[in-house]
């Protein structure tokens, strides 16, 4: 059997284990292993299975995803997200679909302490639905916004997922996220825009809150004081050069700490329940890039991801419509498979097929964080919509769908900015650093 059949019988393997609902760090690890069993030796799979289970377990760089994951569990626990919706009403909510909107800033805001979209989702979701169902908003529009604001906790820093691109790829974590920081913004502003674009066209969707005036509002800015500060320490002191990643989610988590224990906010068991939401989700990224590096190697054994770039490179076509097609893979596979381990699953093949044919990595990387955040809330797997959805059993699931849909729009504006303009992404990273 020659190596690009047993590479493609060894994605064909993975893809079923995945299909039967075997946790996706799992399949890659058995697929993973077996393929470096067939295609070097049995002992030498072990070896490796051995050496990289260990390698990520007592990784350095790694240790920075628990911090930053504990970090957003001790601000939300410390009710750092709730004075922080309070003051983004105060600034949007007069708008038409103020609480919609209201919901979207205070994600962005959230997202800049937490780096999950699920746990975005989740936690925004719990605060905003219950406000919105009391002035009667259109159910789509607000499980929707809800829904589509959790997927800014990937996008804006300290996103988990460009910390795991960052680690496989062996590129800066700094530089991934100045690079989408504007991106960011700019898919904020788009959603907000959306938001009253739809309401000024049907004010029944969600009518607008009352009028604040500017004292009112600048009272309100300490709510969002707290996450304000987290968030220039981390980023500021990785700008700075203060700080490594891992020191700055150690910085941040000391912060939302101290700003927990100050407001009294914080108890024991809140704290233990931080603790406990942090080792859940941390373990689970972990296995992932541990699975993805062995399916990688094995990957990397067969050449199968050199030999791709080597033949698209030699393809007689724009590199354009090479990745155009690179990306409409991404999408679909995000939409059928969970969206985080679909990109851990294709790095290994797409990375050196987009360095190959000369994109920056830094670009790239972002336009695909934004293209497999889509799969978040696109059926049929769309983490965020069945998130929703457990949180307002009562309002179908094609609801949901429905109203993040419209929103999709904005993405697609966002991501053809970037590939018209890469100096969106990459301006910062560029001259900061």
């Amino acid at each position: 059997m020659s190596p690009n059949t047993a590479a493609v019988l060894g994605l064909i393997l993975l893809f079923v284990l995945m299909a039967l609902r075997m946790p996706v760090s799992f399949a890659m690890i058995l697929a993973g292993f077996l393929g470096n069993a067939y295609m070097i030796s049995t002992d030498a799979a072990l070896y490796m299975l051995a050496t990289n289970v260990w390698g990520q377990l007592s990784s350095y760089g790694l240790s920075v995803i628990p911090l930053f994951v504990f970090m957003g569990q001790l601000a939300y626990h410390s009710g750092i997200t709730e004075r922080l919706y309070v003051a983004a009403y105060k600034w949007v909510g007069r708008l038409p679909g103020g609480l919609a909107g209201t919901t979207i800033l205070s994600s962005a805001g959230f997202a800049a302490i937490c780096g999950s979209n699920s746990a975005t989702s989740a936690t925004m979701g719990t605060i905003a639905l219950p406000e919105m169902k009391r002035y009667n908003y259109d159910r789509a529009l607000s499980t929707g916004s809800v829904a589509i604001g959790g997927t800014l906790g990937v996008v804006i820093p300290p996103s988990v997922v460009l910390i795991i691109i960052a680690v496989q790829t062996e590129q800066s974590i700094t530089q991934l996220f100045m690079a989408s920081i504007v991106p960011g913004i700019i898919l904020t502003a788009l959603f907000l825009i959306t938001v009253v674009l739809l309401c000024l066209r049907n004010p029944s969707l969600g009518p607008p809150g009352p009028r604040t005036n500017m004292r009112e509002k600048l009272v309100s800015l300490t709510g969002a004081i707290e996450a304000l500060i987290l968030f220039l320490l981390v980023l500021g002191g990785l700008y700075a050069g203060w700080f490594t990643p891992t020191e700055a989610g150690a910085a941040g988590t000391f912060g939302a700490l101290v700003i927990g224990l100050a407001r009294r906010k914080l108890s024991t068991k809140e704290f233990v329940k931080s603790i406990s939401e942090t080792i859940r989700i941390s373990s689970m990224v972990v296995l992932l890039i541990t699975g993805a590096v062995i399916f990688g190697r094995f990957l990397t054994v067969t050449r199968l991801p050199f030999e791709l770039a080597d033949w698209a490179s030699s393809l007689n076509v724009p590199r354009e419509v090479i990745l155009f097609v690179v990306l409409l893979i991404y999408l679909v596979g995000g939409c059928l498979m969970d969206a985080l381990g679909f990109l851990v699953v294709t790095i290994p093949i797409f990375y050196p097929l987009a360095k190959a044919l000369g994109f920056d990595p830094v670009w790239y990387t972002v336009v695909i964080t934004l293209v497999t955040t889509m799969g978040a809330v696109t059926p049929p797997v769309g983490v965020n919509v069945y998130i929703v959805s457990g949180l307002s059993p009562d309002i179908p699931i094609g609801t949901i769908f429905k109203g993040v849909s419209i929103f999709l729009i904005a993405y697609v504006i966002c991501l053809v900015m970037l590939i018209l303009f890469p100096q969106v992404a990459l301006y910062l990273p560029r001259s900061l650093m």
